[in-house]
């Protein structure tokens, strides 16, 4: 039986990475693999999951290797024992295929396993949530228009952003130990696999230039994300005989667009309301009378309501991927109005919804009003056809599947 490892720091079902992770093992397990999983024991304890769990390093590594990073900057170099552990348990398995999502989470020493990586001769396939794996500190960079990454970082302006650093700023050598380190494992070992055309063309101008890349969109759902009856959630929030522009994020914050939802609720008419969804408490008060803040939902039942309840999804994001929000809104036949941002705007085309430059406010009512005025009707079934035919989730594992199988025949 053909086996699969994948690396991760979380494995929670409500972080995107952790989920993507568990149905793809349980997906490859239907499909004759045996599937394992390693995670940062110190971050997420010890969970529930179908696949084969290696929790990787403790509380206190994990503690330790945050200090190293607040001081130091030095963010992914720490954690040794807990690496070196982890590879002992690596070669116990003898994976047939290594995939990595994320190695920045306070849990592994990258130099340490891509070193181990380059020797051991497995197949490593890695997926590109963000940009932290080719810059020297950040995970994004689009907000600042940074493009220090393409020629070996240095006075980092981000320095005290994810992963924080208090006083060094070390993102020019994070850069040569990252470069120095990922490119360790030869490109027909190891297969980089952006989630958007945007970050593989963003990586192509990266010291990754020259591996193998192989876009896999991400997958959603689509039996949960569907076109749901929408009474009861407009009934529960007074709902009824108005627009409603939503917006959704797991943190709300400048780059996600919120003090541009706060700028576009001036500009509404009165038959017109936004609804955010993932608002903590210490946003609800900044929030004007014409936007209903409603704190992050596990109910995933719940969010689809509230993306069919809604006339139109409205994604103000500054930087991101390829952003699965985009996704589910349009599975669930609510057309899209998207700034002109990383990926987010490859799931939007002239029958799902508007693309605008970033900061256009005064577009993105414009493309609202096309839309109230159309009838959200005209826009409903082409979506979720459209959602059908290129979000579906299974399609996207199998397209791993038959990645992995490729990458063992070689």
């Amino acid at each position: 039986m053909k086996k699969l490892l994948q690396i991760n720091p979380v494995l929670r079902v409500n972080t995107s990475t952790g989920r993507i992770m568990q149905e793809i093992g349980e997906f490859a397990m239907r499909n004759g693999w045996e599937s394992y999983i390693a995670y940062s024991r110190g971050r997420d304890g010890i969970k529930p999951c179908k696949s084969k769990l290696i929790p990787v390093g403790s509380r206190w590594s994990v503690a330790w290797h945050g200090i190293m990073t607040r001081l130091f900057d030095r963010h992914g170099l720490s954690s040794d024992c807990a690496t070196k552990a982890f590879i002992r348990q690596i070669e116990k398995i003898s994976p047939d295929i290594i995939h990595i999502h994320n190695i920045h989470g306070y849990f592994l020493n990258y130099r340490i396993l891509f070193d181990y990586l380059s020797r051991s001769g497995i197949p490593v396939v890695w997926t590109v949530h963000d940009c932290w794996l080719y810059t020297g500190h950040c995970y994004y960079y689009s907000y600042i228009n940074c493009n220090r990454w393409q020629t070996g970082c240095g006075r980092c302006s981000q320095k005290h952003k994810f992963p924080a650093s208090l006083l060094f700023d070390r993102s020019a050598l994070n850069y040569q130990d990252k470069k120095a380190a990922f490119t360790l494992v030869s490109k027909n070992k190891l297969t980089v696999v952006p989630v958007s055309d945007w970050i593989k063309d963003e990586m192509r101008q990266s010291f990754f230039n020259g591996y193998d890349f192989r876009v896999i969109h991400n997958g959603i759902d689509t039996s949960v994300f569907d076109i749901c009856h929408t009474d009861a959630v407009r009934e529960k929030y007074g709902l009824h005989t108005t627009y409603i522009i939503l917006g959704v994020a797991s943190i709300w914050s400048e780059e996600k667009g919120l003090n541009d939802f706060i700028r576009l609720a001036g500009m509404l008419n009165d038959n017109e309301t936004i609804v955010l969804v993932g608002v903590g408490k210490d946003i609800q008060n900044r929030l004007p009378k014409n936007i209903i803040g409603i704190g992050r939902t596990e109910n995933i039942r719940q969010l689809a309501e509230l993306y069919s309840a809604a006339t139109v999804f409205v994604n103000l994001t500054w930087q991101d991927n390829y952003p699965t929000v985009n996704l589910e809104s349009i599975a669930c036949g609510t057309p899209v109005v998207s700034y002109r941002t990383g990926g987010s705007v490859e799931a939007v085309t002239e029958h799902t919804g508007f693309i605008v430059e970033q900061g256009d406010l005064k577009g993105v009512v414009r493309a609202v009003r096309t839309i109230e005025s159309k009838g959200k009707e005209t826009y409903q079934d082409l979506c979720r056809k459209y959602a059908l035919a290129h979000f579906r989730k299974d399609d996207r594992y199998m397209d791993y599947l038959k990645l992995y199988d490729e990458l063992i025949k070689r």
